[in-house]
């Protein structure tokens, strides 16, 4: 397949290798909030909605920073050996106790086996650079639990610090050579996955930017009868936030980018955000049918709230940390 029809194909054909999951109708009639209330206690969420719709589980996951390597990985140290290096050794949340990225890893999808997840949202940063050691390691581990599952990618899952090119350019490459089946045939930069009556839309906004492609498509999740949850990497803006909250940010841009000497890439954009992006963040944030938005990135826990709609960012999991979220209809 080429490659920009790989990355830029949309995904509305359920959850692939999932059973029971399918497509949604869409409704043009529809529109009607069928948001809730929520609730938020340590590291589990619960999201009441006046949809119809099965309870269902779901484990966030993100900030993972796997960094697994192999004979393959050998040309690129070059490029990988920063983030090689970083989250070998972490504090479990909970125990304090010493623990690998790949520890943290199996030890939440045990967790959510135990706990009869019904789905895992990944929303980026699993991996610390686009190692196919892995990656193969981590799907084989999902795999494994039988739990259906949606990736969105984060910006170091598809980046080799140092290497020549500009972001948008390496997450196609490193996409389509390296993180391929984490995505299991659905399109990577927008998608739909419909579970128990839920849409899980996700969007990746890991350059900190929206493609018009993807503005189109979220629009389009906007007008069916199904509730969403929006998965991505990096948090929208809400008023009051750093710029750890970079999309939509109104200072992001060149003047603004602090780290993108240690991080060996191009710096942000020099005009600020593009008005794509900015329309994105305003569309998102008056769905009428969204839940909720699962983010990472900030290696913080955090909730926000606008116009109603709750932002919850995950800590990184590279510590074992994962938010249980459960949605369940009140009507019955």
């Amino acid at each position: 397949m080429k490659r920009r029809n790989f990355l830029n194909t949309s995904a509305l054909a359920g959850l692939g290798l999932a059973a029971g999951a399918s497509p949604a109708n869409v409704d043009p009639n529809a529109g009607n909030n069928c948001r809730g209330t929520f609730s938020m206690n340590d590291n589990e969420a619960s999201i009441y909605t006046d949809a119809r719709v099965r309870p269902t589980k779901i484990f966030h996951i993100t900030d993972t920073h796997l960094s697994l390597d192999d004979e393959r990985g050998a040309p690129y140290q070059e490029f990988s050996k920063r983030m090689a290096a970083a989250y070998t050794s972490n504090k479990h949340f909970q125990t304090d106790e010493a623990l690998s990225a790949e520890e943290s890893f199996e030890r939440t999808l045990e967790t959510a086996q135990k706990g009869k997840a019904d789905f895992l949202a990944l929303t980026g940063d699993i991996f610390s650079f686009p190692s196919e050691a892995a990656v193969e390691w981590a799907r084989t581990k999902l795999e494994a639990t039988g739990i259906p599952f949606a990736y969105v990618a984060g910006n170091h899952d598809w980046h080799y610090e140092g290497m020549q090119g500009g972001s948008r350019e390496l997450r196609d490459t490193w996409t389509v050579q390296h993180l391929a089946p984490m995505y299991r045939g659905n399109a990577p930069l927008y998608a739909a996955y419909d579970l128990n009556g839920i849409r899980f839309v996700c969007i990746d906004n890991s350059t900190y930017e929206i493609l018009p492609e993807q503005l189109a498509f979220f629009r389009e999740q906007t007008e069916v009868e199904l509730p969403l949850l929006l998965l991505m990497h990096i948090p929208l803006y809400v008023p009051g936030r750093t710029m750890g909250f970079g999309c939509g940010h109104p200072d992001w841009g060149e003047k603004t980018d602090r780290n993108y000497e240690i991080e060996r890439r191009e710096k942000w954009r020099k005009e600020g955000h593009t008005q794509v992006t900015m329309e994105f963040c305003q569309a998102v944030f008056n769905a009428p049918n969204l839940l909720a938005i699962l983010a990472g990135h900030t290696h913080q826990q955090s909730l926000d709230i606008k116009n109603g709609i709750p932002q919850l960012v995950s800590r990184e999991n590279a510590c074992g940390y994962y938010t249980e979220v459960t949605v369940t209809s009140i009507t019955g």
